[in-house]
């Protein structure tokens, strides 16, 4: 049977571009994301590439996560990729913060831990495999336009918790990695954007990148693919800033 990847958010964006890639590798996908028209509409459409499922799942919903954990060994018996994509981002802030506002960034990071969890005890009985996470340039340094601190926080969580989880699952040959995008044009920012306007609002951060353009999520998934796939076989515990240049300096 084909290898498998499980992907944590792969209806749109980033996620979703990664999804194309793995399929034309000939690997299985599996996509968990909102039970949606964006995660209908993936599936109808990747599946002209391969073989993919989709998977209706709200990480939201923390309660209905230890079910889907659960399942993941009859889910994908040889699962052996794993990408933890799925994100919300919206910009407030820290003296206007709520509890809630909190919660929402780090409820993903609960939901990536368990889920996590239970893909690496599969990839261990499947004699290995390959973790990424998608984390963020604001877990590196703060942006005043687009005040973060709690997204920045559960985004430099989730840097130090690939570092570890190098470190712990090495013996078992499971590589961990992430990569750090900077702005990327994506369904994300539809949470403070018109989606209809998100391409144009974005074009104002081109030259905030020293490479001159914002990123598309294909230039963050063909890294992801790397990190995935054998060819970074000796690359884990890496947070790879994939940003047009802005970790190096800013324009």
């Amino acid at each position: 049977m084909k290898n498998q990847a499980l992907i944590i958010g792969g209806s749109t964006g980033m996620g979703r571009a990664t999804a194309e890639l793995l399929l034309k590798d000939g690997i299985e996908v599996i996509i968990v994301g909102r039970a949606d028209k964006t995660l209908a509409t993936a599936e109808e459409e990747l599946s002209t590439l391969g073989k993919v499922r989709t998977i209706g799942l709200d990480l939201f919903d923390l309660g209905s996560v230890p079910a889907f954990s659960d399942s993941l060994k009859d889910l994908t018996p040889n699962l052996k990729y794993l990408l933890n994509a799925a994100g919300y981002f919206s910009p407030k802030p820290f003296l206007e913060h709520t509890e809630e506002d909190y919660d929402i960034y780090h409820n993903f990071n609960k939901a990536f831990f368990f889920i996590t969890q239970a893909a690496a005890n599969q990839m261990k009985e499947n004699g290995g495999g390959s973790i990424v996470n998608i984390g963020s340039m604001w877990a590196k340094q703060a942006i005043k336009a687009t005040p973060s601190s709690a997204y920045s926080m559960a985004k430099a969580g989730l840097h130090s918790f690939t570092q570890h989880l190098a470190m712990e699952l090495a013996d078992y040959n499971i590589r961990v990695n992430a990569v750090s995008p900077a702005v990327v044009v994506t369904p994300i920012y539809g949470a403070f954007i018109d989606k209809d306007k998100i391409e144009e609002t974005l074009q104002g951060f081109n030259d905030f990148h020293p490479i001159g353009r914002v990123g598309r999520p294909i230039d963050i998934a063909k890294t992801i693919q790397f990190l995935l796939l054998e060819d970074s076989s000796w690359v884990t515990g890496a947070i790879w800033d994939v940003d047009g240049g802005v970790m190096a300096g800013r324009n």
